[in-house]
């Protein structure tokens, strides 16, 4: 397990380094996606769609956050209802932001969607309880970080010249496409996930994973305040 970790950081380490994927991080849009975005004019529901299942299928800082909330969650109502917290939050702000044209740095946007990470997996790990002797309100903190994560995007999409004509539609069609996008990635991480809760290792683990998982969120964090003080 040591060993997976660490190849795992080292991974992540080098893809941050690789200043010819910057653009992936900080909720980027690849190319061929920003051209069709820019140049897209009138209601383009399923592309939109797609586009937006794209989006949360291939966001890894979404991923990571949302597989932190559903680690201890067994029931598929438990589920449903965080996964919903965090669609209305990421909705929300993402209509909000680029409807209303709210704009601030995307890298210190992300840099609290990488301690949302961290908040998670320090949760997951007890931390609150044992340092404050309180547990926080799960399903709220789910919201709000959606909020965040919602924000995101939105100042990514801002970069853009977008064509008013259709854009309240596309944006809900993206927004349909993120959730349908969420459901098959969290189908996935819950299938891997029902596997390894009927070993003994996952208990055993389980502390460890969290701790990987803090440390993915710190590394997220970094690279963007290193990107923030050096833009």
């Amino acid at each position: 397990m040591t060993k997976l970790a660490a190849l795992l950081l080292c991974a992540l380490a080098f893809l941050f380094l690789d200043g010819s994927l910057s653009s992936a991080f900080a909720h980027g849009v690849a190319d061929g996606d920003k051209g069709f975005i820019q140049e897209s004019s009138g209601p383009l529901i399923g592309p939109f769609i797609y586009l937006g299942a794209k989006h949360m299928v291939t966001g890894y800082d979404h991923l990571l956050f949302l597989f932190g909330v559903i680690f201890f969650l067994y029931r598929l109502k438990d589920v449903s209802i965080y996964v919903t917290m965090f669609a209305i939050g990421h909705s929300a702000t993402l209509l909000l932001g680029v409807l209303t044209g709210t704009n601030v740095s995307s890298y210190l946007v992300d840099a609290v969607i990488g301690l949302s990470v961290v908040y998670k997996a320090l949760d997951n790990m007890g931390a609150y309880q044992r340092w404050f002797g309180v547990q926080p309100n799960t399903k709220a903190a789910t919201l709000i970080f959606g909020l965040f994560h919602g924000f995101g995007l939105a100042t990514k999409l801002q970069d853009f010249e977008l064509d008013p004509n259709g854009l309240v539609a596309n944006l809900i069609a993206f927004n349909v496409g993120v959730e349908i996008g969420q459901i098959l990635a969290l189908t996935a991480i819950l299938i891997a996930m029902g596997f390894w809760r009927r070993t003994a290792s996952f208990w055993r683990h389980a502390y460890f994973a969290n701790v990987v998982l803090m440390a993915l969120g710190f590394v997220l964090t970094g690279y963007q305040l290193v990107g923030y003080f050096a833009a």
